[in-house]
């Protein structure tokens, strides 16, 4: 916790953002968020060294791995002014947000030696090896198998992994697996931290819809992991796959949230200019877009607030079928506020910016847990209610 005011902390942020994103990182404004990860890739992983250079990578990490040891209440400050300035998507967001935290929780002191530095430096990048192409939203499904080197120790990996974003462009990825012969559901899983360069991993990437190529199938072949990089024990794969879910859903959610904010002013600005505001129907769609931001702020605050018994509040299980659902609308209305020039190329770049809000969202009700798959963890695991019927594979 450090000794300054918000507002301190506030204007300390915008003034680092506004002396360093300028020059020829000024290009990288608003660049490489969410249906654009792949953009600039060089000179977002320089950025990254930049913000490492006066230590705002990994600004909640305590003080003995890098961070600053912000509180949340400092960290939540930091998302909201980087992404007010226009700062970048973070390629080292998987790594800083849920590789190092899991580390420090569940790492060995070796792991936090190897792993939490390059991090921090901005100078090794991660991925995450959770989705296959039978198990997207059900990780207990998945069928990757582990299997140990009896001569090394070591695990050999085989199977695939999808929808796995900038492994194209990362150094490292983790894997969860299935490393106990005859095993199912959370049962007999393994987390491995496996480099990609090597021998037995190909990374394909996928085109989507608005052009780009940010996701990923990566393919294993016997590929290896050291022993030495078993996060856990071989069958507690599930409990470390979770706990990293939950920072998951962390603070850079308000950061998330500001980038919302933006789109959705983009879209009241154009509404204003092209006459789309004067129309009753979209003036109160517009409206219901920002009450539901605004829920969704207070939905967030509430998650991250301290929660005297440990336990993770039910609030938490509703936050993504939320935000998804609602970024998911904005698309539709900004394709209903551009009206025939949704259809046409245009010379302003803001109406691209739009198109791509409307063809990316579309997968917000998909990724990290489709609609269905939140729906029943909610009725299950919120509400009580009796679990749906699972049927056999085999």
């Amino acid at each position: 916790m450090s000794d300054q005011t918000t507002d301190e902390l506030r204007a300390e942020i915008r003034d680092w953002m506004a002396s360093n994103l300028t020059g020829r990182f000024e290009v990288l404004r608003h660049r490489g968020n969410a249906g654009d990860g792949d953009a600039l890739p060089d000179l977002r992983k320089e950025w990254e060294r930049v913000l490492a250079g006066s230590r705002w990578t990994c600004p909640g990490w305590p003080h003995e791995w890098g961070g600053r040891g912000l509180s949340v209440a400092e960290q939540i400050v930091f998302q909201e002014e980087y992404s007010r300035a226009g700062g970048p998507g973070r390629m080292g967001h998987i790594g800083e947000g849920l590789v190092g935290p899991t580390l420090i929780a569940f790492g060995t002191q070796e792991q936090k030696e190897r792993f939490l530095p390059g991090i921090c430096s901005g100078t090794e990048f991660w991925c995450q090896g959770y989705s296959e192409p039978s198990a997207g939203s059900d990780l207990g499904n998945i069928r990757t198998r582990a299997r140990q080197d009896p001569a090394t120790g070591d695990w050999l990996v085989s199977g695939q992994k999808v929808w796995t974003s900038l492994a194209h462009l990362s150094d490292w990825i983790f894997v969860l697996a299935r490393c106990e012969e005859g095993s199912v559901g959370r049962n007999g899983l393994i987390f491995l931290l496996m480099q990609l360069d090597q021998p037995g991993i190909e990374v394909q990437p996928i085109r989507q819809i608005g052009g780009g190529a940010e996701f990923n199938s990566v393919f294993f072949d016997g590929a290896r992991a050291s022993a030495a990089n078993v996060v856990g024990k071989p069958g507690e794969g599930w409990k470390v796959a979770m706990a990293l879910l939950s920072f998951e859903r962390g603070i850079s959610t308000l950061g998330q949230q500001m980038g919302f904010a933006q789109e959705l002013e983009l879209v009241c600005e154009i509404a204003r200019e092209n006459g789309a505001a004067k129309r009753p129907d979209l003036r109160q769609r517009i409206a219901r877009a920002w009450t539901g931001l605004r829920a969704m702020r207070y939905l967030a605050m509430r998650v991250l607030s301290d929660d005297p018994s440990g336990e993770t509040m039910r609030e938490t299980l509703g936050y993504k079928y939320h935000w998804s659902n609602w970024h998911r609308d904005l698309g539709k209305l900004a394709m209903d506020v551009l009206g025939r020039d949704a259809n046409v190329i245009s010379d302003d770049p803001r109406h691209e910016r739009l198109r791509q809000l409307f063809l990316f969202s579309r997968s917000d009700t998909i990724y990290g847990g489709s609609n269905e798959i939140q729906l029943n963890i909610i009725a299950e695991q919120g509400l009580g209610m009796p679990r749906e019927p699972r049927g056999s594979l085999f």
